[in-house]
């Protein structure tokens, strides 16, 4: 197919044959509203509400026009039907064999236009080589490379990929996913039934649970823990704020007030400078110049004063000048030399 708009030709040209060929309006009618073809999935009530008929015979008509159209397509005389069918093929296979209804999508016509996903589950559900698995709240809409008829066996694989993300207690990339579990060929295939889930997130090529922060961060906190862990040495307030808007996280859009709010609440951020936090987990620890000074000298004392200078620039971003002056006009420190210095009595 030569481009997007030429693909979405055809798959509306597949879908409209492909109703045609239905004879009876109310069963073209039911399928077009179950689908969402003209635009608006409906529930079996509110179509079996709108027909004056039950939710069950609503299914019994989708299923038995279904598999009329399956067997009429299987004869093999819609051309264009066919052309659709071996792009949606050859987009599971470069998606690894497995793929949510919306990466589907964008796979084959470049968006998640809602009409075009809906075709393409259609057309996907006609074939002998696809299975469509349902969405509910564990699962994503899914559409898989296969030729048996239930969906039970996928979302098992899928839970047992879940699983082992979970085992494993922290974020992973695809590769090393991949490694946590056997019996595929290839990482996309992992990749592929992860995505399935929606118990899974992923955020920067790391996949995990969406309970993860890392992952899925759903406060400010969490976003100013991704922000800060990916820059991996200090940020002032300000530049926390800049580098947030860049991300593509839900409601990106925070003030500097906002994030300097979260920073001094949270004990994983330390005040390392003026306005400029570090993590708890880089080594950095709370408190005054003066307390760090302390925790220095309680270490090993009398030290020279460049030695002290040297080890609590490792713990504030600060110029030098400030922490001699410290030394000099603090009564909890004594300078036993000329140049050396340790803890008052």
């Amino acid at each position: 197919m030569a481009d997007n708009q030429s693909i979405k030709d055809q798959i509306n040209q597949a879908v409209e044959k492909v109703l045609a060929a239905i004879e009876r309006e109310r069963e073209r009618d039911v399928i077009v509203r179950r689908f969402g073809l003209n635009g608006h999935k409906e529930t079996l009530e509110q179509v079996g509400e709108s027909m004056g008929i039950t939710r069950e015979r609503v299914r019994q008509i989708e299923k038995t026009t279904l598999i009329r159209a399956r067997l009429s397509l299987d004869d093999g005389r819609n051309p264009i039907y066919d052309a659709v069918e071996k792009e949606i093929i050859k987009a599971l296979h470069e998606l690894g064999r497995a793929a949510t209804a919306n990466d589907l999508t964008i796979k084959v016509i470049g968006d998640n236009d809602p009409k075009m996903r809906a075709a393409l589950i259609f057309l996907s559900e006609l074939s002998s080589k696809t299975l469509v698995t349902r969405e509910n709240d564990r699962y994503h809409m899914g559409i898989i490379l296969s030729t048996d008829d239930e969906d039970k066996g996928v979302k098992a694989e899928t839970d047992k990929i879940v699983a082992a993300m979970r085992e494993h207690g922290k974020p992973v990339t695809v590769d090393e996913l991949f490694e946590l579990v056997s019996g595929y060929e290839h990482p996309d295939q992992v990749k592929a039934l992860a995505s399935l889930s929606k118990q899974v997130a992923t955020l920067r090529g790391l996949w995990g649970i969406n309970k993860w922060p890392e992952v899925n961060p759903r406060n400010i906190r969490d976003k100013v823990m991704v922000v800060m862990s990916e820059h991996g040495k200090p940020m002032h307030f300000s530049e926390i704020a800049e580098a947030i808007k860049k991300q593509d996280f839900k409601r990106n859009n925070v003030t500097q007030q906002a994030i300097h709010n979260e920073l001094i609440k949270d004990k994983r951020f330390i005040l390392v400078g003026r306005g400029l936090y570090g993590l708890s987990e880089w080594g950095y620890r709370p408190g005054t110049l003066s307390e760090i000074i302390t925790e220095v000298l309680k270490k090993e004392s009398p030290l020279h004063r460049e030695e002290i200078i040297r080890r609590v620039l490792k713990q504030r971003h600060i110029r030098e000048a400030t922490i001699l002056l410290t030394l000099q006009n603090n009564k909890s420190f004594k300078r036993v030399s000329k140049s050396q210095y340790k803890l008052a009595e």
